[in-house]
C-alpha cells in the first residue's frame, strides 16, 4: 500500500514541479509590471492579457481554427513521407546517394524564401501553408527515421535471421520496435516546429488565423493582444507535442525514458 502511494506521489511530482514554476513565472512578471510601472504597450502584465483574452475569446478560437488546419495537415504529411523516404533511403545505397544530397539542398534553402512562389502556385488557399508547414516539419523526421531504421544492433539482426525469419517479418519484430524511440524523437521536433511553420505561413498571405491577427495587433500596437494570440498558438503547439508524446508512452512504454525510478522500501515496512 505504501508503495503503490509513494508510485502515485512520484508521477505527479514532475507535473505540480512544472505548474508551481509557471505559477512563479506569472507572478514575477506581475509583481515586476505593477512595481516599475511600466506601460502596457510595452510589457503589459498577466493579469490583462488574460483578461483581453477572455474578451476576444471567439475571435482568438476563430483564428485558431484556421491555423491548426495546415499546422495537422502539414505535420502528418510529413511524418507519413517522412517515414516512406527514409525507409528507402536506409535500406538502399543507391536511393541514398540519389535522394538525400537533394534533401538536403532543399532543407537548406530558406522556406520563407519560396513561401511567395508556392502562392504563385496555388493561390492563397490551403495548399501553400500546408506546404511550408511539411517542408518545415519533413527534415527532422526524415533525419531521425534514417538513423532509426540503421542503428538495430548487427548481432541481433544476424540472431533473428538464424531463426528464419523473413525480412518482412524481421523488420516488423525487430527493426520497427528498436526504431521507434528515435523516430518518436524526430515526430516530436517536427510537432514543435509545426506551430512555426503554420504562423509564418499565414505572415506572408493570410487574410484570417492566428498569423494574421498577430500582424494585424502589431500594427495597432496591441501588445496585449499580440502576447494572447502568440499564448494561443503556443497552447496549440504544445497540445500536438503533447499528443504525440501520448502515443509515444502508449506506443512504447518499455522504453527506459517512461520507466518510473524504482522507489526504496525500508527495511521493516508494511507490504
Amino acid at each position: 500500500m505504501n508503495l503503490d502511494l509513494g508510485r502515485v506521489v512520484q508521477q505527479l511530482a514532475q507535473p505540480i514541479r512544472v505548474a508551481l514554476a509557471f505559477v512563479g513565472f506569472l507572478l514575477v512578471w506581475e509583481v515586476f509590471v505593477h512595481l516599475t510601472g511600466i506601460k502596457s504597450y510595452i510589457l503589459p502584465a498577466p493579469s490583462e492579457i488574460m483578461t483581453a483574452m477572455w474578451d476576444k475569446a471567439p475571435r482568438l478560437a476563430k483564428a485558431a481554427s484556421f491555423t491548426v488546419q495546415p499546422m495537422l495537415l502539414g505535420f502528418l504529411a510529413a511524418v507519413v513521407l517522412g517515414v516512406i523516404i527514409a525507409l528507402g533511403i536506409a535500406f538502399s545505397r543507391r536511393i541514398e546517394g540519389i535522394v538525400y544530397p537533394l534533401l538536403v539542398f532543399f532543407q537548406i534553402i530558406p522556406k520563407i524564401a519560396v513561401a511567395p512562389l508556392f502562392i504563385i502556385w496555388f493561390g492563397f488557399g490551403l495548399m501553400p501553408k500546408v506546404l511550408l508547414v511539411f517542408l518545415l516539419s519533413f527534415f527532422p523526421v526524415v533525419v531521425s527515421a534514417i538513423t532509426a531504421f540503421r542503428s538495430v544492433d548487427a548481432d541481433i539482426m544476424d540472431l533473428a535471421r538464424s531463426t528464419g525469419a523473413g525480412r518482412l517479418r524481421t523488420f516488423w519484430k525487430v527493426q520497427l520496435p528498436h526504431a521507434l524511440p528515435t523516430l518518436f524523437t524526430g515526430f516530436k521536433v517536427a510537432a514543435a516546429l509545426s506551430s512555426t511553420a503554420a504562423v509564418v505561413a499565414e505572415f506572408v498571405a493570410s487574410d484570417q488565423g492566428l498569423g494574421f491577427l498577430l500582424l494585424e495587433y502589431n500594427g495597432a500596437l496591441d501588445t496585449t493582444m499580440t502576447f494572447a494570440a502568440i499564448i494561443v498558438l503556443s497552447a496549440l503547439g504544445l497540445a500536438l507535442y503533447g499528443a504525440v508524446e501520448l502515443i509515444e508512452r502508449f506506443t512504447i512504454p518499455w522504453h527506459v525514458s517512461h520507466r518510473q525510478p524504482a522507489l526504496q522500501v525500508q527495511p521493516g515496512s508494511a507490504h
